[in-house]
């Protein structure tokens, strides 16, 4: 688990033995699918021509080639079939790889800790399983010159399969155990990458085909006034915001009218009013919730009055369009204290996790109060897609604010904390907001992120602009004693922008700090772009070859709003302000 302690436990090596065999003989195609062949060329000679150009693409070619082989005599079928069968084939096996993860956890789990991280993997695979489907019916739904339309929201959610089937394996302190589990996965794994990869190929694939993309005007038309509003001088309070046309041309008409609605959430009489004092309808959150009704159209508007609520809140998948709202974030606090100390797990220690798309929080505190020795111990954990925090606190130690999937927007907040405490795999942008690095325990240093992208292709990624980074009271006499770094390389393919903001004096020189010996410092993807302030002269910065300094414009403007987390297209309904491009 990230930056936390083993659990002593023993296993005995002969148990271990067996179940690395039993999960080796039961994932019938794990040695078909080693990654990087050296035979990726005589694999590919030896299918069919068809199948050749689809898995061309991919990184684990013969496991390509297996799950389409059923095709192979097909001569009719089209790169839509293809792509059909390789999301289908992956469906197969992340449930077959669901089954297998959970008989050996429940069979290996000897303390609570492991045990919980099972029923994580169950939770998450399930979440897995469902993007899985939902990517499916998106290709089988389209024709199949407009798949390429749907190109953002397929790598959208087959970002997030990953994230989850990384989380997975990652709740599981237990070497041996952690690494039957992953083995376990290894078919599901390599099939998702592969997908991801077919989806991010597929103008070259459809090429190959001898197939014209046709008419991809949702892409040029968004490319464009994306491009004219990246150029556009925004004042900083100000934001541009889309009339219909500016929703892809796939979008419900439904969602179109409740996205493009212009509306300040605020000034909207609440479904729900939340009182610990019984002046409204319901004394805790979770009430509030249960109430939501079935088949809501439009948003379900929750308004918490003044108070600290010590519960754990959940926002469940089914509950989407939530737009929750108090009375400050300093009044209205949301507080819990589970931590991995006390052998919960990452995933579950959240005071609050938000899970149904569309869910938006303004003028709310997320806390956790386990303290620095609790370790990993979440305030606020974000899964929702399309979900915004305006004018919110989150305040931890480690692991404050997981930003673990999907699309985010953070606008006028503060999160505050120590070790890598923005962390997870989301595509994720902070945007004036302030970072709030806290005085650590005895020995450790201040990381404020730890991305977690470990595919190339995955969308996502932390960019902070226009923040400021800046010590707590606490830390600030002696902040010259404690290293405090920008951010660490938690996977392969890591991924950290900090852009147009304000460095306090107490950034180290070197600005990041290795995950581990070598590990992804040349494969991660780290930079600063036009920051200010003492702690952003980046002369003495670290020699990665992931790391840079970004000078290039338009460089730096891929990492912003409109394009980075196609805000253009549904920030206009959250009633935050925003800027879709750079601030400068």
């Amino acid at each position: 688990m990230k930056g936390g302690k083993l659990v002593a436990f023993g296993l005995s090596l002969i148990l271990v033995v067996g179940v690395i065999i039993v999960v080796i003989v039961g994932t019938n195609r794990a040695n078909d699918s080693s990654s990087h062949d050296d035979n990726d060329d005589k694999v590919l000679a030896t299918t069919s021509k068809s199948i050749a150009s689809v898995c061309s693409q991919t990184d684990y070619k013969k496991a390509c080639v297996n799950s389409l082989s059923s095709m192979a005599n097909n001569q009719s079928a089209t790169p839509k079939d293809f792509i059909e069968k390789a999301i289908e084939v992956a469906i197969q096996e992340v449930r077959a790889g669901m089954e297998r993860s959970a008989s050996i956890g429940k069979a290996e789990a000897h303390d609570s800790l492991q045990k919980m991280a099972t029923e994580d993997c169950k939770d998450l695979l399930h979440f897995a399983i469902d993007e899985l489907q939902a990517s499916f019916s998106s290709v089988g739904d389209n024709e199949l010159h407009k798949i390429t339309d749907r190109e953002t929201e397929l790598k959208n959610w087959l970002s997030a399969v990953i994230s989850y089937q990384q989380t997975c394996m990652d709740g599981f302190t237990q070497p041996e155990l952690k690494n039957a589990i992953s083995t376990s996965l290894l078919n599901a794994t390599q099939l998702t990458d592969n997908v991801l990869a077919i989806v991010a190929a597929i103008s070259e694939i459809l090429s190959a085909f001898n197939i014209p993309i046709g008419n991809s005007s949702t892409i040029s038309a968004t490319t464009t006034t994306s491009r004219l509003l990246l150029e556009a001088n925004n004042d900083d309070e100000e934001a541009v915001h889309n009339t219909e046309n500016g929703f892809p041309s796939w979008f419900p008409s439904g969602d179109r009218k409740l996205l493009g609605a212009r509306n300040s959430n605020s000034q909207s009489p609440p479904n729900a009013v939340v009182a610990k004092d019984g002046s409204g309808q319901y004394n805790t959150i979770a009430a509030a919730l249960a109430a939501y009704p079935k088949n809501l159209k439009g948003r379900y508007v929750i308004y918490v009055k003044a108070g600290i609520y010590d519960e754990y809140i959940t926002v469940a998948k089914d509950q989407v369009n939530i737009f929750m709202y108090g009375d400050g974030p300093r009044k209205t606090i949301v507080t819990g204290k589970k931590c991995n100390r006390d052998g919960v797990t990452t995933y579950q220690s959240a005071s609050f996790s938000a899970v149904g798309n569309g869910f938006i929080a303004k003028s709310l505190g997320f806390q956790n109060t386990a303290g620095p020795e609790g370790h990993q111990a979440v305030a606020l954990r974000v899964q929702s897609d399309m979900s915004a925090f305006y004018n919110c606190r989150m305040d931890g130690y480690q692991d404050t604010l997981y930003a673990q999937t999907h699309r985010q927007f953070y606008r006028n907040c503060v999160v505050s904390g120590t070790v890598d405490f923005i962390f997870g795999d989301a595509a994720a942008i902070l945007q004036n907001c302030l970072i709030i690095a806290r005085k650590p325990m005895d020995n450790q240093q201040n990381t404020v992120t730890a991305q977690g992208r470990s595919n190339v292709r995955e969308t996502t990624g932390l960019i902070m602009q226009n923040c400021r980074i800046v010590p707590e009271q606490l830390l600030e006499p002696v902040r010259f004693n404690i290293p405090t770094y920008l951010g660490r390389p938690w996977k392969m393919y890591s991924r950290s922008v900090i852009m147009e903001s304000t460095l306090a004096d107490f950034i180290q020189p070197a600005g990041w700090m290795p995950w581990s010996g070598n590990f992804a410092l040349d494969t991660c993807y780290y930079a600063e772009y036009g920051n200010r302030g003492p702690g952003a002269n980046t002369n003495n910065r670290v020699k990665w070859k992931g790391f840079k300094v970004i000078t290039d414009r338009n460089e730096a403007l891929q990492f912003t709003t409109a394009p980075f987390i196609q805000g253009n297209q549904w920030l206009g309904s959250t009633g935050s302000p925003y800027y879709l491009g750079l601030k400068n």
